[in-house]
């Protein structure tokens, strides 16, 4: 198994996947969820959550997540990402319209945050600064 270079892993986790955030909860195990993400290499992990989400307020508390993404079929590859939040704020529609879009293609992706941005959704942003990557195929 080959880690990946610093180049190699900060575009894999640029390209689409669906993540797996993890945050540390007080006296249970680890939140983990899959969730959508938005990020540009050198850039901020973006997330896109309600205030109140349990993950939000996890995120919140801790000030750190991590997100892991991969490939499940062969060969294997995979990318962790973790870091200190550098800020949670109200969603800008811009910013989450292009997540969804992402996601979900320009129709759908428009009409998904046209029905779920609401006042209450947060955007929270990580910076990547400790990073596990895996890539079998080479």
């Amino acid at each position: 198994m080959a880690t990946m270079t610093s180049t190699e892993r900060e575009q894999y986790l640029a390209d689409v996947h669906v993540g797996v955030v993890a945050v540390e909860r007080p006296g249970r195990a680890p939140l983990a969820v899959p969730i959508w993400y938005g990020y540009r290499p050198g850039g901020d992990v973006l997330l896109w959550t309600e205030t109140d989400s349990v993950k939000h307020k996890l995120i919140r508390d801790a000030g750190r997540f991590s997100l892991t993404v991969q490939d499940e079929q062969p060969p294997y590859r995979y990318v962790t990402a973790e870091g200190d939040v550098t800020g949670i704020g109200q969603a800008e529609d811009t910013e989450v319209r292009a997540l969804a879009v992402r996601y979900l293609g320009e129709e759908a992706g428009h009409q998904f945050t046209d029905e779920n941005l609401t006042p209450t959704s947060l955007v929270i942003r990580m910076r990547p600064q400790r990073w596990l990557s895996a890539d079998y195929s080479k």
